[in-house]
């Protein structure tokens, strides 16, 4: 397997990727050390969690620059994601202790029975991770189930994988066994094998296409299955909001990460009454933004990490708009550069016909349509078969709300949008996937409950 630069196409590394028998035999490492990791004392686990934590800060900026040299994150925006990878495994440090107690619902009194609940792991979990936020996606999952006291068969995006290594390394250098948490390496064709192992959960990060196969090759099994999975988030900008502030909160929520990011805004509509100064306002941002070398602190825009894939897909949206008659405001092409770089673009006078406003981009596009209605708004925004997050932009909480009540999605934006905390679950509806990760709910999904009625002979 080629690891390579996307803002060069040099390669960086090559490696053997995993066998069948490579695979079998990492399960049946992880698998052994299970139990025994699962009894040690919570403190001691999450003695070791903290001590990840640590040491990831030390090493921030060697792996910053490793993610940002095979995935093409610029480089300001990969530090960003190191520095709040510490709130949330404080997050899961704070509340894991509480969710694994035991609890006591009735309790025996004068020969009867007690009734109690024991929160036991899953067992054997396989994470099958994402390239685009690999701490951030890949901590929701292996953190958590490490506290709970599961082992965790790791297998990090092929566009990531020595960002996956280098998370391995930490964890391995805080005191994780090495059979407790093991690296798979490989691309699709690997992840498939992975699943077909005899684990006891797999959660998996990436497209509705790949969420949908591996749902299908598990409903057989009767396993947990979490699938986090894409999205083509609405947000709307009333008629009574600010143009300035809601175009640049916009323009960041769709090509922050070069719009590689599975809650940026992807589809924008705009009230009427504000629509002139809004789009003259987002063009300006959008224009401004800085395109180049992803090691280069003042660079927004980097390369795409799937490379050709996303620069034929971005291809193919813009031409099919501008074919139904949408009009190209900035971008619109390949830029004319080494690596696999895409102009952010702006695209107005779109339509619900076009791919663009349909199909999952996933790099710097974005369509903008003009509204004459909140209803309308509300109609269009729902006219979708994702449901991951939704935005909407006004002064009114109330109008926004009433709005955002309707929409059937997981996450819900008031004046703000792209944005994830460790306390609110994280979860999709529709083609945006199945399962929940982050908040209390995101550590209950390692665990499994089991009843106990327990009378004294």
């Amino acid at each position: 397997m080629r690891i390579v630069d996307p803002a060069n196409g040099q390669t960086l590394r090559e490696m053997d990727e995993d066998t069948r028998e490579t695979l079998t035999e990492k399960v049946s490492r992880a698998r052994n050390a299970q139990r025994a990791w699962a009894a040690r004392p919570f403190a001691e686990r999450a003695e070791v969690l903290r001590r990840f934590r640590d040491r990831v800060t030390e090493q921030r900026e060697e792996l910053a620059l490793t993610l940002t040299r095979e995935v093409g994150k610029p480089i300001a925006q990969s530090r960003n994601e190191l520095n709040a990878l510490a709130g949330r495994i404080d997050f899961f440090l704070e509340h894991a202790a509480r969710e694994i107690e035991d609890e006591v619902l009735l309790t025996a009194e004068a020969g009867g029975t007690e009734e109690r609940i024991r929160h036991e792991p899953l067992g054997l979990v396989a994470n099958v991770s994402a390239w685009n936020y690999p701490f951030f996606v890949g901590a929701n999952v292996f953190v958590p189930a490490l506290l709970t006291g599961n082992s965790v068969l790791y297998k990090p995006s092929e566009y990531a994988t020595l960002t996956g290594l280098g998370i391995e390394r930490a964890l391995h250098e805080s005191g994780v066994p090495r059979d407790v948490f093991v690296s798979v390496i490989g691309g699709g064709s690997v992840g498939a094998a992975l699943i077909e192992q005899r684990v006891d959960g797999v959660f998996f990060t990436g497209s509705h296409a790949t969420g949908t196969r591996i749902a299908q090759a598990l409903a057989h099994r009767m396993i947990r299955v979490q699938l986090e999975l894409g999205g083509k988030d609405p947000a709307y900008v009333c008629d009574d909001a600010d143009p300035k502030h809601a175009a640049a909160a916009t323009a960041d929520g769709a090509f922050y990460n070069t719009g590689q990011s599975c809650c940026a805004v992807e589809r924008l509509y705009v009230h009427q009454a504000i629509w002139e100064p809004f789009v003259r306002e987002l063009e300006a941002t959008v224009r401004g933004f800085a395109m180049g070398d992803p090691t280069d602190a003042n660079t927004y825009i980097g390369p795409l990490a799937r490379r050709e894939l996303a620069l034929a897909t971005l291809d193919d949206q813009v031409a099919d708009a501008l074919h139904r008659g949408a009009k190209l405001l900035t971008g619109g092409r390949r830029a004319d550069r080494p690596g696999f770089f895409f102009e952010p673009t702006v695209l107005v006078d779109v339509t619900h016909e076009m791919k663009v406003m349909r199909d999952e981009s996933f790099g710097p596009v974005i369509g903008v349509m003009k509204v004459r209605s909140d209803e309308e708004a509300r109609e269009l925004m729902a006219d979708t078969e994702y449901g991951l997050t939704a935005a909407v932009y006004s002064p009114s909480r109330a109008r926004a709300e009433a709005i955002l009540s309707t929409l059937d999605v997981g996450t819900a934006y008031w004046n703000c949008c792209d944005r994830v905390s460790p306390r609110l679950p994280w979860s999709g509806r529709g083609h945006s996937g199945i399962g929940c990760t982050l908040s209390t709910y995101g550590i209950e999904a390692f665990l499994k409950p089991k009843a106990y009625h327990l009378r004294a002979g």
